[in-house]
C-alpha cells in the first residue's frame, strides 16, 4: 500500500512520524498509512491511535482500509488476484459447543461482522483497470489455516468467503467506535488450506498490491 501510494504521488513528500505506543504512521498524499502488525488486536490498537489523534482534525478520515495479501479461496480467489470485502467477519470469536461453532452474536455478547459500502466502487474500478478481483467476505483469523478441513469447515460456515487474513476485524472495530465506515483490500498470496510454502507468491503478491495503489482511483475510496 505505502510503496503503491508514493509511486501514485511522487510529487508529494512522505511525512513520518510516530505515533503514541510506536505505531509508524506515513503520510502520502491524501492517505494515512499506519504499520499496524499482526493479528487482530495489533490492527484495531494501531488503528484506534490513529483514529483518536485524527478526530479533532478537519476534515478527518473518510474511510479505514485494511490492507495487505491475503490467503484465498480456490477456485473464486486463485493467488495473484485482488479481494475486495464486501462483509468482514471474525470467523474464529466464539465458542465451540456441542452442536458446532457459535459466534458471539449468537451467543448474545458481541458482534462478528461489518459491511463495506465502499466494495462496489472500489471492485468496478480495479475491474475497468485490468485487475481480476473478487468480491465477498473476507474472514478474519487468529490463526491461519493449515487443512482442507479446515477451509471446508470456514466455507460451510460463509459460503460467500473469497478470502482469509488476520486484521480487518480489528480495524473495523476501531472505525466503528469513530464512526467511520471500513474497507478491506488485498491481493492474493496463497490458497487457504494445507500449508504449502512452496506454493506461496508472498513477495508477487505484495508487488501486486503496491500496483493496485498506484493506479486505483482515490475517489472511488470515499465515494
Amino acid at each position: 500500500m505505502l510503496r503503491g501510494a508514493r509511486s501514485r504521488f511522487g510529487d508529494a513528500e512522505p511525512v513520518e512520524r510516530a505515533l503514541p505506543g510506536g505505531y509508524p504512521l506515513t503520510s502520502v498524499g491524501p492517505l494515512d498509512v499506519v504499520v499496524a502488525g499482526v493479528g487482530p488486536a495489533a490492527a484495531a490498537a494501531a488503528t484506534a491511535t490513529a483514529l483518536a489523534l485524527a478526530a479533532s482534525a478537519s476534515p478527518g478520515y473518510g474511510l479505514a482500509v485494511s490492507s495487505g495479501i491475503a490467503g484465498g479461496f480456490a477456485p473464486t480467489a486463485p493467488i495473484g488476484s485482488v479481494v475486495v470485502a464486501d462483509t468482514i467477519v471474525a470467523a474464529d470469536l466464539g465458542a465451540q459447543t456441542p452442536d458446532g461453532f457459535a459466534d458471539v452474536t449468537e451467543l448474545g455478547f458481541g458482534r462478528v461482522r461489518y459491511s463495506c459500502p465502499a466494495a462496489d466502487p472500489v471492485a468496478r474500478a480495479l475491474r475497468e483497470a485490468g485487475r481480476p478481483t473478487a468480491v465477498g467476505t473476507v474472514l478474519t483469523v487468529s490463526t491461519v489455516t493449515g487443512s482442507a478441513e479446515r477451509a471446508a469447515e470456514l466455507l460451510g460456515r460463509h459460503p460467500g468467503a473469497v478470502a482469509e487474513a488476520m486484521e480487518g476485524f480489528g480495524v473495523a472495530e476501531a472505525a466503528s467506535g469513530h464512526a467511520l465506515p471500513v474497507l478491506e483490500l488485498r491481493t492474493v498470496s496463497n490458497a487457504v488450506g494445507p500449508r504449502d510454502r512452496g506454493a506461496w507468491r508472498i513477495g508477487d503478491a505484495l508487488d501486486a498490491l503496491a500496483a493496485v495503489y498506484a493506479k486505483l482511483p482515490y475517489a472511488t475510496l470515499v465515494g
